[in-house]
């Protein structure tokens, strides 16, 4: 059955509902919880959704943040641009509340993790912490920044991983994470609790399938 749409050209629609497309269309979409540090040594907190892993060799994750309201930057993206490192911190559902607090529009001399009630410890690699609350932490340094209108788009390297060893098991596969997802703007989230799993078939299966679906 052939499917109707909507056509909805872009150049005809404002830059706030053509956000409002991409982020209810573009999911679910994983949260960047971003530590960074200014130049006072104050340590930043924010959520980024335009996130996601780009390439493994080398081992490269994106994240695109965004101006202020006034078109001003945002202290994650100043903080990045000056040392170069970030931590990448996961999003579990018992951190919903405190993720949702670093998002305040705070001022600069105030720490979200604090102002969260969670704690930092010491990364491995680099000098900006990671939250200790998170049971997945990435180390990045920066490898190439993008500027993309109002948005700047980092191009980064994980040089260390931290995981929760619950979570861990042999052969490093990751058991019972459940990340939570964005979805549409402006309040819109969701769990991944409920999964499935779906082998890829090779072609030779391919085959096989459609001659058992002609016999």
């Amino acid at each position: 059955m052939r499917i109707t749409s909507m056509k909805l050209d872009p150049s005809q629609h404002s830059e706030a509902d053509n956000y409002k497309l991409l982020t209810n269309l573009v999911v679910p979409r994983p949260i960047a919880w971003v530590t960074s540090i200014n130049e006072l040594n104050i340590v930043n907190l924010a959520p980024f959704s335009f996130f996601n892993a780009v390439s493994s060799d080398p081992l490269l994750v994106i994240i695109s943040v965004g101006t202020r309201d006034n078109n001003s930057q945002k202290d994650t993206a100043r903080n990045i641009i000056r040392s170069g490192e970030f931590a990448i911190n996961m999003v579990t559902e018992d951190l919903m509340q405190a993720m949702n607090i670093s998002a305040v529009d705070f001022p600069p001399n105030i720490s979200e993790v604090e102002a969260s009630g969670l704690q930092v410890v010491v990364s491995e690699k680099i000098k900006v912490p990671r939250l200790a609350q998170s049971p997945i932490n990435m180390e990045c340094k920066l490898h190439t920044k993008v500027d993309l209108g109002v948005n700047t788009l980092f191009v980064s390297e994980i040089v260390m991983f931290h995981v929760a060893d619950d979570l861990i098991s042999e052969r490093l596969r990751i058991n019972g994470f459940a990340p939570i997802g964005r979805l549409g703007s402006p309040s819109a989230y969701c769990r991944t609790a409920d999964r499935f799993e779906l082998p890829r078939m090779s072609y030779q299966e391919y085959l096989a399938q459609l001659d058992d679906s002609h016999a």
